[in-house]
């Protein structure tokens, strides 16, 4: 999984939710559920666009990661 590069340090971010495994996630977002997302630390996630999202929250070890499109600040669809 590729991180986006950003002048401080890698992108890592989280979902609002504390999904534990990446299917939960997907049929979350697949059902209407809005999901926004975080980046503890480390700035603002890109409103529209492509982002990384890892899973579960720490201190639990990240199980899943995705790769995510948002549109205007909430997230639109999984992969």
């Amino acid at each position: 999984m590729k991180y986006r590069q950003t002048k401080r340090k890698v992108s890592r971010m989280y979902a609002s939710v504390n999904f534990r495994t990446k299917t939960e996630f997907k049929k979350a977002v697949k059902s209407g559920q809005k999901i926004r997302l975080y980046a503890p630390g480390i700035g603002t996630p890109r409103e529209n666009g492509t982002e990384y999202v890892e899973g579960p929250w720490y201190p639990k070890p990240h199980t899943w990661y995705a790769s995510v499109e948002m549109k205007d600040g909430i997230v639109v669809r999984v992969r």
